[in-house]
């Protein structure tokens, strides 16, 4: 696990933060979120409110950590990705809920929990990469198509257990039923052109090199990719197809945040998340990593618009958090791994 602490910007050892946890001129962040992606809105937030911010980041683990910390954990704010870490917070029984006009009013309601225990702070779609030399234009449109059999032995996929691909699944169960959304998982699995393995631009780099025809992947990835010299080739062999345009939309996860129980800087926190709504926030936080904003008016980054728009599913989160113990049943069930 890896610590840090950043202090109106600046590093220091993280002994300082259960040192300071109570300051009231701080405020504590547990971040599973990367450090580059998070510490600009940090500073722009302490130069505003001339409130500093210290943060752990770490890539796993952040909820296991505060419940053994119990009442003398000095985290006022959880920051995570996926619906399903957040959910896991939530049932974890570590987090409080914020009364807040402010973000109410800037986060739509299918992108945060009615009671006020989470909220969104960016979106990304999870899209359909497709070979611009062996897939033709409108060949594919929709995240049922998959499972044609036109596709056997052409398409490649992260794990089916893997957060992200839970969360599509769970989508599926919540538009189709369980049983409709098993037959087409089944004919997904049946047109793998190899095992489930790698991340989300491991299948793109399929692409290019033969092995499949199309996958599955998250946005921003695409984004990643053209900026990564050496993976600048496979995003230029694909392109992005954003899902059901003709129906639900673009299949939708976040990042999100929470605040925690019993937090010791609990008016800050609550400011620190008013401000991450901000239209400045939100386009700064959304831009660094090519996500969108989750609040309504906040202009995309240039070359995320140069992507095209989108219809996006407006299924609430929670219904895709109450689904995801189905959706891991049935990837089980299929054998999706194996």
């Amino acid at each position: 696990m890896k610590f840090a602490t950043i202090i109106g910007g600046l590093a220091i050892g993280s002994a300082v933060l259960g040192a300071t946890a109570a300051s009231a001129q701080e405020v504590n962040v547990y971040s599973l979120r990367q450090a580059f992606l998070v510490e600009p809105l940090f500073k722009k937030f302490t130069d505003q409110t001339g409130i500093k911010v210290n943060v752990i980041f770490a890539e796993k683990g952040l909820v296991e950590r505060i419940k053994q910390e119990g009442v003398n954990s000095p985290a006022d704010v959880l920051m995570t990705v996926d619906i399903s870490r957040i959910a896991q917070a939530v049932d974890a029984g570590v987090t409080d809920a914020v009364d807040s006009d402010i973000l109410t009013a800037s986060i739509p309601a299918h992108l945060r929990d009615e009671t006020g225990h989470w909220f969104a702070l960016t979106q990304r779609g999870r899209a359909i990469y497709a070979s611009k030399d062996r897939v033709g234009a409108g060949e594919i449109t929709r995240y049922e198509d998959l499972a044609d059999a036109k596709w056997a032995g052409r398409v490649c996929t992260r794990s089916g257990t893997h957060d992200y691909n839970i969360a599509l699944f769970a989508s599926m169960i919540a538009h189709h039923g369980a049983k409709d959304a098993k037959t087409w998982l089944e004919g997904l699995k049946s047109n793998l052109a190899r095992k489930p393995q790698g991340n989300d631009r491991g299948q793109v780099k399929a692409i290019k090199e033969g092995e499949c025809d199309i996958a599955i992947g998250n946005t921003y990835y695409y984004g990643k990719m053209l900026d990564d010299p050496q993976q600048r080739s496979w995003a230029e062999a694909v392109n992005i197809v954003f899902p059901n345009q003709d129906d639900r939309g673009m299949s939708m996860n976040i990042s999100g945040m929470t605040l925690i129980k019993g937090a010791p800087n609990r008016e800050n926190a609550v400011k620190l998340m008013e401000f991450l709504v901000s239209d400045d926030a939100q386009k700064i936080y959304a831009e660094v990593n090519y996500e969108y904003p989750v609040k309504p008016g906040v202009e995309w980054a240039e070359n995320v618009k140069s992507w095209g728009t989108f219809k996006a599913d407006q299924l609430p989160l929670t219904e895709i958090a109450r689904l995801r113990p189905d959706a891991i049943k049935m990837v089980d069930q299929v054998g999706y791994n194996e």
